[in-house]
């Protein structure tokens, strides 16, 4: 059994954040492995990180994101429960790099629920009408309208994205990586994007 040293017990607090207790007992458990230690609290972290997600957010930053070129320009907020997750460094890259997100991937809205109806079935009439002549039944029809409405949510919703960084990580799933490590709900708020031209 090796030993876990307090010296241990800081390294794995600086790198998940998580609290003194929860480092020494992910340390015993992994028997002084500290990748294991942190992959160990970085589930426990998430499944949590579920019953995290509903909480109340009053504290947070908007950060803001200007293109190379100066020609498109973010400012996005986000949102946490504490000033001492908002003035954390990873915090803070985690705002920069939704900024990031937005300025590339130009969404139209923050989540699912914020299309609008109107909006939504204009788009199953769209696809139901490039259906019809495909002789289908009825219910494989539905089914592929299913599929062309999630692909239309990839796009124009910035929790349902791809990350530009990391294409087998949606952008929800970064959100709540980080609600894992932060141990408190993180969410978007407003944004705006601007470009040149457009």
């Amino acid at each position: 059994m090796a030993e876990v040293t307090s010296e241990m017990i800081k390294e794995l607090r600086e790198k998940t954040q998580a609290g003194m207790v929860d480092c020494k007992k992910a340390l015993v458990e992994t028997n002084g492995d500290m990748e294991k230690a942190v992959d160990l609290l970085r589930k426990k972290g998430l499944a949590s990180a579920d019953k995290k997600m509903g909480r109340e957010v009053t504290e947070g930053i908007i950060a803001s994101y200007i293109h190379s070129n100066s020609k498109i320009g973010v400012l996005v907020e986000l949102k946490c429960a504490t000033d001492f997750v908002a003035r954390n460094e990873d915090f803070v890259t985690l705002a920069k790099e939704l900024a990031m997100q937005i300025a590339a991937a130009n969404p139209l809205f923050v989540s699912t629920d914020q299309v609008p109806a109107e909006l939504l079935d204009r788009e199953k009439d769209i696809y139901r009408e490039q259906m019809k002549s495909s002789g289908k039944p009825e219910n494989v029809i539905e089914k592929i309208i299913e599929g062309k409405v999630a692909k239309y949510y990839s796009e124009v919703c910035l929790l349902e994205q791809e990350y530009i960084k990391d294409g087998s990580v949606k952008i929800k799933d970064l959100i709540k990586n980080k609600i894992a490590v932060f141990g408190e709900n993180i969410a978007v708020g407003k944004f705006a994007r601007f470009q040149i031209g457009s």
